[in-house]
């Protein structure tokens, strides 16, 4: 396994160099070094907790947008500023596709709405 910092831009830092506060540092299992389903597994369970931790972030940040709009909610998506976030993850993570990416973004973007309006 071997550890990557990415921030927000898609660039990669060296572990160990000085990082910001509120960095969160992910181990990235590379594939190739996973034998067996136990490790399969926790690599697995290591990234979903990552990914967790990530959406959660989101939603807080997502939550900050929709006070800043003048129409906020479901109301106040924007079609053509979902279509850049596809696009902008169909480059990070081409193997997934466009089409399964708008779909998974659909849902992330509508739970953070959903989590929004219950605060």
């Amino acid at each position: 396994m071997h550890e990557k910092v990415i921030d927000a831009s898609g660039a990669e830092h060296v572990p160990g160099a000085e990082h910001a506060a509120g960095e969160m540092r992910v181990r990235l299992p590379s594939a190739a070094d996973i034998t067996t389903l136990a490790e399969a597994r926790a690599a697995i369970d290591g990234l979903d907790a990552a990914l967790a931790t990530l959406l959660e972030h989101r939603a807080a940040v997502a939550a900050v947008v929709q006070g800043l709009k003048p129409v906020g909610g479901f109301a106040g998506r924007s079609p053509e500023r979902e279509r850049q976030i596809v696009e902008a993850m169909a480059e990070r993570a081409p193997s997934l596709g466009p089409e399964h990416l708008a779909r998974i973004m659909n849902a992330v973007i509508e739970a953070g709405l959903a989590a929004a309006e219950r605060r």
